[in-house]
Formats: C-alpha cells, sequence, structure tokens
C-alpha cells in the first residue's frame, strides 16, 4: 500500500514550473481540483439520503 502511495504522489508546484503555456498550468490545476469536487459531491449526496431517510421515519 506504501508503494502505491509513493506512486501516486505528484508535485503540482514542479508541474506548474515545467509547462509549456497557460492553458496546461490551468489543466494541472483543474486535474488536481477534481477528487476533492468529487468528494464533496459524495459527501452532499450520502448527507441528503441521510436526511430524507431520517424524515421518511
Amino acid at each position: 500500500m506504501k508503494i502505491l502511495m509513493l506512486v501516486q504522489r505528484v508535485n503540482i508546484e514542479e508541474k506548474l514550473k515545467n509547462a509549456t503555456d497557460s492553458s496546461y498550468q490551468i489543466g494541472i490545476v483543474i486535474g488536481s481540483f477534481i477528487p476533492f469536487v468529487v468528494l464533496l459531491a459524495l459527501a452532499y449526496w450520502m448527507y441528503t439520503s441521510a436526511k430524507k431517510r431520517d424524515k421518511d421515519l
């Protein structure tokens, strides 16, 4: 498991410094925020479904 975490570790600052143009930089920033957005959406879905379940009881 630790090996997998080391492989997935990405240095975003280094990628931004070595970016060829601004569109590549925008892509890096968007790509780094996607996991957080997915987690927030999942948390919101879980919250609303739990709230509906409590309301039905």
